[in-house]
């Protein structure tokens, strides 16, 4: 157990935590729990590249916690309302573009290709953690979750456009 992956692994943990203050409408303790995830979430990374300490386990675990997170979050918030309505289609276009990468990234890891991250993709990330971010505190400022779904909306765009570029790509090795 490596430090990179214990913060990974607590991330994980945590999630119920945020789930069950958001349900508690609790927002203030949910999204100050979020941001420390977040957090971890950039210092898994940079820390098991600076303490020489990348793991097969890191490297396996890291990518999907990141989607259980975003996904649970997502499905969460459709779940209490504060995404509803035309505001979902962003919220289901991440989820089906996370699933289909993620198929793609499975089928063909055992014929040793890669699909690297892009910097599109990045960006992809960080609105996504953005949009969260706002919509979590919206309860304790409708502007914040307005401001939320407009940036799930952007998430989403980026989202397919990043999503139809590694299957483009992953594609080349299908024929």
């Amino acid at each position: 157990m490596t430090l990179p992956n214990i913060l990974t692994i607590a991330r994980i943990a945590l999630l119920p935590v945020i789930c069950l203050l958001i349900y508690a409408y609790q927002p203030l303790f949910a999204l100050v729990l979020y941001i420390i995830c977040a957090l971890t979430d950039f210092f898994d990374g940079y820390l098991a590249r600076k303490l020489n300490a990348v793991s097969d386990f890191g490297t396996f675990l890291d990518p999907i916690a990141d989607k259980i997170f975003v996904a649970v979050l997502m499905l969460v918030l459709v779940d209490v309302g504060t995404v509803s309505g035309y505001w979902i289609i962003p919220v289901i276009i991440i989820l089906i573009r996370e699933f289909l990468v993620s198929g793609m990234r499975e089928f063909l890891g055992p014929k040793n290709v890669k699909l690297p991250v892009s910097t599109l993709a990045k960006w992809k990330t960080t609105i996504q953690m953005l949009a969260l971010v706002l919509l979590i505190a919206g309860p304790l400022m409708p502007v914040l979750a307005v401001s939320g779904l407009w940036a799930l909306l952007i998430a989403a765009v980026l989202t397919a456009i990043t999503g139809w570029s590694y299957l483009q790509e992953g594609f080349k090795y299908m024929r």
